[in-house]
C-alpha cells in the first residue's frame, strides 16, 4: 500500500513543480545567451588576454590604486578605466598590450595623482590605444592633454634581445594605425599628437621632444635593464616638478630588467623621483 501511495504523491509533486522548472530552464537559457554575447565582446580571440576579470582581481586592484594615489575615488577610477579599455578595444585597430589589471591600474591612477600639467610623453605605444585611453581619462579629470609619442613603428613590436611572436591581432604597427586609434579619443589633443618615429635612445629624437617639462611620462619602450636605465636617466631631465612617471611591467617576471633598472636608479640616492607605489605590474613615481 505504501509504495503506490508514494508514487502518486511523487507524480503530484512533479506536476506542481513543472511550471517553476520550466521557468528556471528559460532563465538558464537566457543567461547562456547573455554570457555568450559578453564572451564575444570580452574574450581574447584574435587579441591575446581576455577582458573578464574576476571580482577579487578588481577589488585587489582598487586597493592598490588607493594605496598609490591616496584617493577615495579609486574604485570609480578603476571602473571607468575598465569601461574605457573595453570600448577602445571594441572599436580600435589592434589591441592594448598587457593584462586587464595592469592597463586599468595605469589609466585609473594617473588622473587621480593630479599631474601638474597635461603634457604627456609615451615611450613605446604599440597601436596607440593606451595613449588614446589615457587622453580620455586625463580629459575626464579636467586636464587638457598634449600628447607626444616616441616609437619605432617598425611594423611589429620590437624588444632588443628577444624574438617577438607575430601579434595575435595580425595588425601592423604603423603610424596610420596609430593615428586612426588616436582619433577615437576625440578632441584636438589626440588628432594633433606629436609622433616621432624612432627609438627613445636616439639623440635626435631626444632633442626634438625635450622641449617641454612633461606632467606625465609613460616608460614602456626597451624592457632590457640597460634600456630602462637609459630612459629613466633621460626622463629625470624632462619631467616637470610634481610630474608623474609610470614604469610599465615593473615586477613582471617576464621582464626582470625593468625592476632591476628602477631599483638601481632609486638606490643611487640622487634621483628626483620618489616611488609612490605599485599597482598591478606598474610602478608610479613623482618628480620632485
Amino acid at each position: 500500500m505504501l509504495a503506490p501511495a508514494l508514487t502518486v504523491l511523487e507524480g503530484r509533486v512533479r506536476r506542481g513543480l513543472e511550471p517553476e522548472l520550466a521557468s528556471l530552464r528559460r532563465e538558464v537559457d537566457e543567461m547562456r545567451r547573455q554570457t555568450h554575447a559578453v564572451g564575444l565582446l570580452l574574450d581574447g580571440t584574435g587579441r591575446g588576454p581576455h577582458r573578464m576579470p574576476p571580482p577579487g582581481e578588481i577589488d585587489r586592484l582598487v586597493e592598490e590604486v588607493r594605496a598609490v594615489t591616496g584617493s577615495e575615488h579609486a574604485r570609480r577610477g578603476v571602473v571607468v578605466a575598465y569601461r574605457t579599455l573595453v570600448a577602445l578595444e571594441a572599436l580600435g585597430i589592434g589591441r592594448l598590450a598587457g593584462s586587464t589589471p595592469n592597463i586599468c591600474g595605469k589609466l585609473a591612477a594617473v588622473p587621480l595623482l593630479s599631474p601638474p600639467n597635461g603634457s604627456i610623453l609615451e615611450i613605446g605605444t604599440l597601436y596607440g590605444l593606451f595613449a588614446s585611453a589615457l587622453v580620455r581619462m586625463v580629459h575626464r579629470a579636467g586636464i587638457e592633454p598634449d600628447l607626444t609619442i616616441v616609437d619605432p613603428l617598425a611594423g611589429s613590436q620590437l624588444q632588443p634581445g628577444t624574438s617577438q611572436p607575430a601579434d595575435p591581432t595580425g595588425t601592423p604597427v604603423r603610424e596610420d594605425v596609430l593615428r586612426a586609434n588616436l582619433a577615437l579619443a576625440g578632441g584636438r589633443s589626440a588628432l594633433d599628437a606629436r609622433i616621432r618615429q624612432g627609438f627613445s635612445g636616439d639623440p635626435q629624437i631626444r632633442a626634438e621632444v625635450s622641449d617641454r617639462a612633461y606632467g606625465v611620462i609613460v616608460v614602456d619602450g626597451d624592457h632590457s635593464e640597460e634600456g630602462v636605465a637609459a630612459d629613466l636617466a633621460w626622463v629625470e631631465r624632462i619631467a616637470a616638478p610634481g610630474g608623474i612617471v609610470v614604469l610599465d611591467d615593473y615586477g613582471d617576471p617576464a621582464w626582470p630588467g625593468v625592476r632591476a633598472a628602477l631599483d638601481a636608479h632609486l638606490a643611487s640616492g640622487d634621483s628626483r623621483f620618489a616611488l609612490l607605489g605599485r599597482a598591478s605590474t606598474s610602478a608610479f613615481l613623482r618628480a620632485r
